[in-house]
């Protein structure tokens, strides 16, 4: 019996304009294009997705695989965060020309700055080819013999595609592997940054207001895609010509107020949103908390020295937005889960699920599923949360273990294949000089003493004083000589033999045993999510996201987080004033901005109220990986960047609540008056196309 194919009977079931959800682009026709007209949209399916004529989808690009960002001109100039702009904007950054405090503008081409690695990829078209993809598959497999089988026809079906020269495919995985979509990609390599506030702008708030209404963030920062002389994908050359966009961006001037239609278009992450309530449980209540302590030692001591130090603050200012970011997430996260009561709300659709197995005689088939989550998940608990917590010591928040790490995956691989010395030297040489590159010993040292202890770990401290991986020059002359040599010098180390031991019980055995319990726990996923679509066929489904685009729709809606609390949708500019607190890390504001408020010297940029807007709150249905995607009015202009979400409502990526799920944009306006206004930077909005929709409306 082969696995069930998805009839996508989400596009031919009426329903009301509900919200959430993270539609495929290719597939809104039906019941999305209702839904989006019903909550103000004058878009039509082509509008927003066509192979064979521009569409708003040409205007939106992944940005280097972890954010997203939209083409805003005729000459490839794009739009991003500045927390996604950050590690270029601080690469780019010393102490003589601060780009992170000070901020950055090019004002013409040849001031613009290219970025190594940095690239953007557009989809080109997207294909369904679940029947291609499981056309061997069968229920009498084992799990290990599905997955093999998928990839190696997912591998013969990506290389017979037909595509340009410059094209690429991949296959992703939707509905836990069930559906099966090709992509044809266009990836752009000569990615120059163009502008850039300083942080007391683009990272107002910092900590503090991270994932906290109301933001005052402008959270931007823009680039320009450059192609060779056919307009193709290109590496960097100085001959390279701005990119001509298929399809760019208008922005509107008319702004948003409550009600309004909104659409994020962009690449979300990761959600797990068929979650059965034992594992939300495991998550808020085991997971999260012990990883939440490791982060929280480790910023203790890391924000410290950045206020201290302004040499500390420029190399951890990256490092510390990502380790924050996460944690305070995390936080957000358990709050929102106990404050929506989801995990009762998902045992109440469980007990749904359960009567509707017996009324369409499916006990026999799926009745087993979830008592056997709740067994596996009693059994993988202490693993997961184990094995996490490695992560993030040894990968996130100390970087003498993270070296040690790697020092380990090299013996390991020229110890299996002595052949690859060499290769293996020129790797991890440049991960080395990649650490040091932004790298303080003592504040690297104390936040050692105080993350391994919560790893069940004693932190010798001893070990910085004796290993060589703390100085760049030392840590290099481990790796001189032949692989004796090097093995010899390397398991001399004090620090290596310090972690060596923790490091080989996380591959031999944390691992091992969390890959073995993890994959019958996705196998079981797939089952469910297989059992639900066959017990309750009319319940909306939508596929979890996957770093694919996508498209969420919604109205800009304020939110009550708690009781007597009303936020409004709107901030302005008359906020970040009131949370000025001069010389402050978080909260100061620069003297222009002062001066640019006391003169209300705003431009076109003020709403009808003569205030300029800062952010809004929509209702669309984002997470990780929709930073920088445009929020797109009813008309497909661009009125607002996503950034944000508010903290009650990040535990949408397990369970999304109407009522207090809300995600933040920067408001487009603000975008234009600080490139304007502040900065000075006209002849980029020469280049943009600004418009008033609202002028236009019937």
């Amino acid at each position: 019996m082969k696995f069930l194919k998805i009839i996508l009977f989400f596009l031919t079931v009426t329903m009301s304009a509900q919200q959430g959800g993270m539609w495929i682009p290719s597939l809104l026709e039906g019941m999305n294009e209702e839904e989006m007209t019903n909550l103000g949209s004058k878009l039509t399916a082509k509008d927003i997705y066509d192979v064979n004529h521009s569409s708003l989808k040409d205007a939106v690009a992944h940005f280097n695989g972890g954010c997203t960002t939209e083409v805003i001109s005729p000459q490839g100039l794009i739009l991003t965060n500045h927390h996604c702009g950050f590690s270029q904007i601080q690469s780019h950054s010393s102490l003589e020309n601060d780009y992170l405090k000070n901020g950055f503008w090019a004002m013409n081409f040849d001031e613009e700055l290219p970025n190594k690695g940095l690239y953007v990829e557009f989809i080109v078209s997207i294909h369904d080819v679940t029947n291609e993809v499981l056309n061997k598959v069968n229920n009498d497999m084992t799990e290990k013999d599905k997955q093999s089988i998928i990839s190696k026809t997912s591998n013969g079906i990506m290389k017979n595609w037909p595509r340009e020269s410059w094209q690429d495919v991949k296959i992703k995985s939707f509905y836990k592997g069930n559906q099966y979509f090709l992509f044809v990609t266009e990836r752009f390599e000569d990615i120059r940054l163009v502008g850039a506030p300083p942080t007391s702008i683009g990272k107002f708030g910092s900590d503090t207001d991270n994932w906290v209404f109301p933001r005052h963030t402008g959270d931007f920062s823009i680039f320009r895609i450059y192609a060779d002389a056919n307009n193709h994908p290109a590496t960097y050359s100085k001959d390279n010509k701005p990119y001509q966009p298929k399809h760019f961006l208008p922005i509107s001037l008319d702004g948003v107020e409550e009600g309004d239609f909104t659409m994020v278009f962009g690449f979300p992450g990761t959600t797990n949103e068929y979650l059965p309530a034992v594992a939300i449980e495991h998550i808020t209540k085991n997971f999260n908390p012990t990883n939440i302590a490791i982060r929280e030692a480790a910023l203790k001591v890391i924000d410290a020295e950045m206020k201290k130090n302004d040499a500390v603050r420029i190399k951890y200012a990256s490092k510390q937005a990502r380790i924050a970011n996460a944690w305070k997430k995390w936080i957000g996260e358990d709050l929102g889960i106990k404050k929506s009561n989801a995990v009762a709300k998902r045992r109440d659709f469980e007990a749904t699920f359960t009567n509707a197995l017996k009324e369409k005689a499916l006990v026999e088939k799926y009745g087993y599923i979830l008592p056997e989550f709740d067994r596996l998940y009693k059994d993988f608990a202490p693993v997961d949360i184990k094995r996490r917590n490695f992560i993030e010591v040894f990968l996130v928040t100390n970087e003498l273990m993270q070296m040690t790490l790697r020092a380990y995956q090299f013996e390991e691989a020229i110890t299996a294949h002595p052949d690859y010395l060499e290769k293996a030297k020129e790797r991890l040489t440049g991960i080395l000089k990649g650490i040091h590159k932004n790298y303080d010993v003592n504040v690297d040292k104390d936040v050692f003493v105080n993350v391994m202890p919560l790893y069940g770990k004693e932190a010798d401290v001893s070990i910085y004083n004796q290993t060589a991986f703390t100085n760049l020059d030392d840590a290099l002359k481990l790796f001189d000589g032949d692989a004796n040599d090097v093995l010899k010098k390397l398991n001399k180390d004090a620090a290596y033999q310090y972690a060596k031991p923790i490091i080989d019980e996380y591959y031999n055995t944390i691992d091992k045993e969390f890959q073995q319990k993890n994959e019958i726990i996705t196998a079981l996923q797939t089952t469910y999510m297989t059992a639900l679509m066959e017990a309750l066929p009319n319940a909306r489904y939508f596929p979890d996201a996957n770093s694919t685009l996508r498209v969420t729709y919604g109205q800009v809606r304020g939110y009550s987080p708690r009781d007597a609390v009303y936020y409004n949708p709107v901030s302005y500019l008359d906020g970040v004033m009131e949370k000025y607190v001069p010389g402050d890390y978080e909260f100061d504001v620069p003297k222009k901005l002062r001066d640019l408020y006391e003169t209300k010297n705003y431009g076109p940029y003020a709403d009808k109220n003569g205030k300029v807007p800062v952010c809004f709150l929509g209702t669309n249905h984002t997470t990780g990986g929709n930073s920088g995607s445009p929020a797109i009015d009813a008309y497909g202009n661009l009125v607002g960047l996503n950034f944000d979400r508010v903290w009650e409502g990040t535990m949408s990526d397990m369970y999304y609540d109407p009522e207090i799920c809300r995600n933040i944009m920067v408001d487009l306006r603000y975008v234009l008056f600080i490139i304007d206004k502040y900065a000075g930077a006209t002849n980029l909005i020469d280049e943009m196309t600004l418009v008033h929709p609202k002028n236009k409306k019937h």
